[in-house]
């Protein structure tokens, strides 16, 4: 769902802080975050951001290509098995 446009995108002020503050520096160092919500502005390009999944964190480096979008989008919180059927179950299926 949209944000409406009169509003400006929700960052955490937090993240965006951290983001600031290494623009400074010429560090290049991961910035870790719980923050899925927040909004990747073009000011955050070039930056690797850690987002984490509910496990862990994971890198996310930032490009062009993903402005506008959430942070959240790109690090998915579920690990997916298969459609695989387990084989015990077909047998039970055939009887």
């Amino acid at each position: 769902m949209i944000r409406s446009t009169r509003k400006v995108p929700f960052v955490a002020y937090h993240l965006f802080k951290k983001i600031n503050n290494l623009k400074d520096t010429t560090k290049s160092d991961t910035i870790k975050t719980w923050s899925r919500a927040s909004v990747i502005l073009p000011s955050m390009v070039g930056f690797t951001i850690a987002v984490y999944n509910g496990k862990q964190h994971v890198p996310l480096f930032i490009n062009d290509q993903l402005i506008g979008h959430r942070l959240g989008e790109f690090v998915p919180t579920k690990t997916f098995r298969s459609h695989k059927v387990k084989t015990s179950d077909r047998k039970a299926k055939r009887k």
